[in-house]
């Protein structure tokens, strides 16, 4: 990195633009990234050009680098309107990545707008991640609750042994069970809300439109609760900060969504997956009872966003082998940077305290809240606790290298993890014959004949109306 902080870049040192890009997002991505990121960084050193959707970008590949470029946001930033490409109009119009970094929110706002909306959302966050309040002794009880719930309806449908799918029929409806009751929301929410944050995390075609239905169903919930006030996240945040309008609000709001149902969702399924695949040292820590060091260490093998939010240069600055211009953009691997770290020191895996140094939750001044990342910890580690409590026998139906991962630049998500299990008689599962307490404040009356309604409908039809998990 360049020591004088005011360098320019020299004459004769190529601009982004002007160099040959290779796609990131190929097929051998999608089967191997861990390979893509040893072969860019064999060829351009910590930081390489690539092509995201036909737009170069800066891939930031090295542990130390990725740390400067989280840590110092006096020189790289988060605010959109730093990118010197889309200042300039030279970004395609339906550029699939970009519907998202146009949400105005904390994540994207910098120094005094970003520390003011951080403020107001770890105030309302905070009653609930604090495990001797009342919000959050219950907010655990419901959590472990609801994964009670949900193997007890897997096993009322399939049996004390059989087939599943842990990210269809556990993870992903416990994510929305816990989102509904954290945010306040007067129902159940669907399916479709999951999907359209993959569209606009994983950059389909369908991106723009995506991220338009969620953050409307966002800024209803935000209206909705300025005049019904509750217990929860959505509330508490006006309490934090009367000026927030409805849309405002609704924008925070869909970012968390993202974070809460996806991200941490993903790291659930990913943990699991590391556990199942045989990695040696997250079963040791899951067998050693150390739930927080089995998901610190799943995290450091395969982090649940692979590559973190865009940064964007404020001024000339060197950067591994290449000048990075002012306006350019940057993204900074945690994946790529885990697997340089742990090549460095090999040791870590013996570290309880190493193992900290993932960066699933990112690092620096727009690191997760803190009462955000407690609250995310303890959402993983029971969800991840419980199926191992309830399960006496618990494998992959296919081979780990086998198992379909979503396809996009950011997240590394399970489409599905199929599994056999068996359930333990010395673990009975209560089956809810009622709507968990929280779960649907107003539940729908309009069920349709012959289906059951309320909680235990909905998720029965969310769990098991169109998936058939995968086995031989």
């Amino acid at each position: 990195m360049d020591p004088h902080p005011f360098a320019t870049a020299p004459a004769d040192s190529p601009p982004l633009e002007s160099l040959p890009v290779e796609p990131l997002l190929t097929a051998e991505f999608d089967t191997d990234p861990g390979g893509v990121y040893e072969r860019l960084r064999r060829r351009y050193g910590p930081v390489a050009p690539v092509g995201l959707f036909g737009v170069p970008a800066w891939l930031v590949l090295d542990y130390r680098e990725v740390l400067e470029v989280l840590r110092n946001e006096s020189v790289w930033r988060r605010d959109v309107k730093h990118w010197r490409a889309r200042a300039e109009g030279r970004l395609p119009p339906d550029w699939p990545l970009l519907a998202g970094y146009e949400v105005r929110q904390m994540m994207f706002f910098d120094d005094d707008e970003h520390r003011h909306a951080r403020q107001t959302y770890h105030t309302a966050v905070r009653p609930f991640q604090d495990g001797s309040t009342r919000q959050g002794y219950e907010l655990r009880s419901a959590v472990a609750r609801y994964t009670d719930e949900l193997v007890g309806m897997l096993a009322a449908e399939s049996g004390q042994a059989g087939f599943a799918d842990l990210a269809a029929q556990y993870t992903r409806p416990l994510l929305l069970m816990i989102t509904t009751r954290l945010f306040g929301c007067p129902v159940e929410l669907g399916d479709e809300l999951v999907m359209d944050l993959w569209r606009m995390l994983d950059g389909g075609a369908d991106a723009g439109p995506a991220t338009g239905r969620a953050l409307a169903a966002m800024t209803r919930l935000a209206a909705h609760r300025r005049a019904l006030p509750g217990d929860d996240v959505t509330s508490y945040m006006l309490l934090a900060d009367p000026t927030l309008s409805d849309e405002q609000l609704g924008r925070e709001l869909f970012m968390n969504a993202v974070y809460l149902n996806d991200i941490t969702g993903n790291m659930v399924c990913n943990t699991l997956v590391e556990v199942l695949r045989g990695n040696a040292t997250v079963r040791r820590s899951l067998s050693a009872g150390m739930i927080g060091e089995t998901v610190n260490r799943a995290a450091l093998a395969n982090p649940p966003v692979a590559n973190l939010c865009f940064r964007f240069a404020a001024r000339d600055v060197r950067l591994g082998r290449f000048w990075i211009r002012a306006g350019d953009i940057v993204s900074p691997s945690a994946a790529a940077a885990h697997r340089d770290l742990l090549a460095i020191d090999s040791h870590i895996v013996d570290s309880t305290v190493s193992t900290r140094a993932h960066l699933g939750w990112g690092a620096g001044p727009h690191q997760c809240p803190a009462a955000a990342r407690e609250l995310s910890n303890m959402i993983v580690s029971t969800a991840v606790g419980r199926v191992f409590d309830h399960f006496t026998r618990v494998e992959l139906t296919l081979p780990h290298d086998q198992l379909p991962w979503r396809s996009g630049p950011v997240v590394r998500g399970l489409r599905l993890l199929p599994v056999r299990y068996e359930l333990g008689d010395s673990h009975p599962v209560h089956i809810p014959e009622a709507p968990a307490s929280g779960l649907l404040s107003h539940a729908p009356a309009h069920a349709a004949p012959g289906r059951p309604g309320g909680l235990l409908g909905a998720l029965r039809r969310f769990m098991f109306g169109t998936r058939k998990p995968h086995h031989p």
